[in-house]
């Protein structure tokens, strides 16, 4: 069970964009991650990108043993050239790693705070060393999920509060949490950290606001997740064409982002909600 505060991160998307994004920025073909037990006694790897065989697949990484275990232990990135040969680590998970032939390897600890979170790992099924802009571009990756974790937490924590939040703190609550939101990475949080602050966005008074024809058009296809391009062949306009119209919305609609434009539409009745 989750502890109160704590966001759950099995099988959480967060991380799973994390694995993609270290993919990337390693360029290494295969990662894995998952969750720390509250206690910080074990992790459990229970997501995988680029492996051939389920053999990694809900392994329980006990703190420090294997390499993800080390790095747990140590509370800082772990790396070996060769896994199964390896003499700084122990050798309890050799039957899980040997059927994915993997051979260097690094290891994540993801830190909120004073914890680790989760871990990640990066892999190939070569022997390579890794050099400085690999470790730095893959300990980046980790930091940036520590924060989204740190984020998203704080943002459960403040709307956990049962008490109805007092029209004249409205104001303040949605400016703090839209600047929070500005500042998580993961798109699909952000966009429904967004939706939540267009909730808690004080009334307006916007008296006279109309939205021509091709404006509502517009938004009607951003609240369907057209992207401008889309938009764009749809209704037979130019992309800055797009833009514009959207730009010209949204400061109608007094606000600054195409999902905010939208929840404002509806709530004004300028848009029919689907």
């Amino acid at each position: 069970m989750t502890p109160p505060g704590r966001l759950a991160l099995t099988a959480s998307p967060l991380v799973a964009g994390a694995l993609k994004a270290l993919q990337i920025a390693t360029e290494l073909p295969v990662a894995m991650g998952g969750p720390v037990s509250a206690a910080s006694r074990s992790h459990v790897i229970d997501q995988l990108r680029g492996t051939t065989t389920r053999s990694l697949q809900h392994v329980q990484v006990d703190t420090g043993a294997g390499l993800g275990g080390k790095a747990v232990a140590l509370a800082r990135p772990s790396t070996v050239v060769d896994y199964l040969s390896a003499q700084g680590i122990t050798h309890k998970y050799d039957h899980a790693v040997e059927p994915e032939r993997l051979r260097a390897m690094v290891a994540l600890p993801v830190r909120v705070g004073e914890s680790t979170r989760a871990v990640l790992y990066a892999a190939s099924r070569d022997s390579i060393t890794f050099g400085d802009r690999l470790l730095h571009a893959a300990t980046a990756v980790a930091t940036r999920l520590g924060r989204d974790i740190e984020v998203e937490e704080e943002v459960q924590r403040r709307l956990s509060v049962p008490t109805a939040v007092p029209a004249a703190e409205r104001g303040d609550l949605h400016a703090e949490l839209t600047a929070i939101a500005g500042s998580i990475q993961d798109e699909s949080a952000r966009e429904r950290l967004l939706a939540v602050c267009e909730r808690l966005r004080p009334e307006l008074d916007l008296p006279g606001v109309a939205l021509t024809p091709r404006e509502v058009d517009v938004l009607r296809l951003v609240s369907e997740g057209c992207t401008n391009d889309e938009i764009s062949d749809r209704l037979g306009l130019l992309p800055n064409t797009v833009k514009s119209y959207l730009k010209h919305a949204m400061r109608k609609l007094a606000v600054s982002n195409r999902v905010q434009a939208v929840n404002r539409a509806r709530a004004a009745g300028l848009l029919r909600a689907p």
